[in-house]
């Protein structure tokens, strides 16, 4: 396929950021304008060529900007993007703020003529699309989505901006029908005790609504594993028959999916009228390069 280079700009450089790089290079009809940070480091020799810029503008003409950021940096971030022109994805994972915050990107996205995707990693994300059509499957039941077990990112995080706290690694454990366990594993800085940070944890709305349990350990590398996972299940009716029952499970690299999805979202954000929007409101189809109709013929 002939396609049209989409420049794609990533802000921000840990995980996601990385992962992001590589979902774009690999991506037939994109094109990685740089990356932006905070402050130029030296990147790892495999992303040394990259140009680096504080300042988006030194990047030229910018289509669309990754924001791979922590959730509550978004607030800030993308309105910064979209005031320019430029689309922006982001992997928002605080589910009870992102009605709120869709509101308020789509002000900003409208004024300027630019398209804002919000919570576009897996949850939310691609299994928010899969929630929607097991609801249209069978429009009256209960759906369990379990989560694990597995590193959160959005967690750990968290975690790693609490007072008291070095490095963090949470860890999601599925207890069933949609509850869940956190293990969350801190490297404490000097002079805060288990105790007290133990008690901030518990106050963050991130670990708020789950058991929680906080563990000190002196090494937070050797326990990372980025690996994941979901298995969601619908019980339901579909018009009048019951016991229709549908299931989804997948296992996955964490930061890979999320920063894949995300290229994908950026890619539809490109043929959306200007607002903000999470991935149940895009056409699937357009989360895939090219042709509607070639798609069609081949998935339909």
């Amino acid at each position: 396929m002939n396609l049209k280079k989409i420049r794609a700009a990533v802000i921000g450089f840990g995980n996601i950021g990385s992962y992001a790089i590589d979902a774009i290079n690999e991506a037939e009809d994109f094109e990685l304008a740089g990356l932006v940070r905070r402050s130029i480091k030296p990147l790892p020799e495999r992303y040394s060529h990259i140009k680096q810029v504080e300042n988006i503008d030194e990047l030229g003409k910018v289509d669309v900007a990754i924001l791979a950021v922590p959730s509550r940096s978004v607030y800030e971030e993308a309105p910064k993007y979209l005031a320019k022109g430029i689309n922006t994805i982001d992997s928002f994972d605080i589910h009870t703020e992102i009605a709120q915050l869709r509101k308020q990107l789509a002000k900003e996205a409208k004024n300027h003529q630019a398209v804002a995707v919000l919570s576009a990693g897996w949850d939310p994300g691609s299994d928010s699309i899969v929630r929607t059509m097991m609801q249209a499957i069978a429009p009256k039941g209960i759906t369990y989505t379990n989560f694990g077990p597995g590193m959160s990112m959005g967690h750990s995080v968290a975690a790693k901006a609490i007072e008291g706290v070095k490095d963090a690694l949470s860890m999601t454990i599925p207890l069933g029908t949609s509850v869940h366990r956190r293990m969350l594993y801190v490297e404490l800085e000097e002079g805060h005790s288990l105790q007290e940070v133990t008690k901030r944890v518990k106050a963050d709305d991130y670990f708020a609504h789950d058991e929680t349990h906080v563990i000190a350990v002196e090494s937070i590398d050797a326990l990372k594993d980025v690996g994941h996972g979901v298995h969601m299940i619908r019980k339901g009716v579909s018009g009048s028959t019951h016991n229709q029952i549908i299931e989804f499970d997948m296992k996955i690299n964490n930061p890979a999916l999320t920063s894949q999805i995300m290229v994908a979202a950026a890619r539809a954000s490109l043929r959306l009228n200007p607002g903000s929007y999470t991935l149940p409101e895009i056409p699937v189809i357009d989360l895939l390069p090219g042709d509607r109709d070639e798609w069609i013929s081949k998935l339909v």
